[in-house]
């Protein structure tokens, strides 16, 4: 066990642990984060557990029952649905935004692109493709872009992060695809006008579509 000298590193390194678990599934969606067991594992007191789990929790990876336990955050078919939507929404935009500046600047597009090739972990590719995309939103240049992107992200890494272990589940390389699709994205910001990568952007996001988690019909 690593050696934590102060409050704030403790808190930071329960946040990191936890949010990891979750994201990669090993916390599986609804389960007990429970403090004591939490800071019995890590070899730390429950303040900074306690911090930890309210930290995501603001991040929307955890969310507390009214008796006051934390639990791992369960996506309805619904909140899928919903981040799709402002995906669809926001992600074509930035990369018309961007465009110009992508292509005159590429670089961060393509280390990230060469980082996903190495990645060794589907957790690894879900950090390294949303943090693709938001280099993308960053270079549009927009801040309220940036600001919508940026209050979702934990969100989107769980939704992101369950498709691609069901991704990877069906026997496809969920890494190898990822390259693939960037790539393409990489290329056509290098050479084509911001209303082509704008609807290259949007066949992108909609690609996820069949993958997401079936909506409930009304009897």
């Amino acid at each position: 066990m690593r050696k934590l000298s102060d409050l704030s590193s403790r808190s930071e390194y329960a946040t990191d642990l936890l949010r990891r678990r979750i994201i990669s599934g090993q916390s599986q969606p609804g389960s007990l984060l429970a403090e004591v067991a939490v800071a019995r594992e890590l070899g730390v007191s429950r303040v900074p557990v306690r911090e930890a789990l309210f930290a995501l929790e603001r991040d929307g990876l955890v969310e507390f029952s009214v008796t006051g336990r934390a639990y791992v955050k369960e996506l309805s078919p619904g909140d899928f649905e919903e981040l799709y939507v402002l995906r669809l929404t926001l992600e074509p935009l930035a990369a018309r935004l961007a465009a110009p500046t992508l292509r005159a600047n590429p670089r961060r597009l393509e280390k990230n692109i060469r980082a996903t090739a190495r990645a060794k972990s589907i957790l690894d590719v879900t950090h390294l493709d949303l943090e693709f995309h938001e280099i993308i939103i960053q270079a549009s240049g927009n801040g309220r872009l940036m600001k919508l992107w940026r209050s979702m992200l934990g969100e989107l890494d769980l939704w992101l992060g369950r498709l691609h272990r069901q991704h990877q589940g069906q026997k496809l390389d969920t890494r190898d695809e990822t390259v693939t699709a960037h790539q393409g994205l990489l290329e056509c910001f290098r050479t084509q006008p911001p209303s082509v990568c704008e609807r290259k952007m949007r066949d992108h996001i909609q690609g996820w579509r069949e993958w997401l988690p079936v909506m409930p019909t009304n009897a």
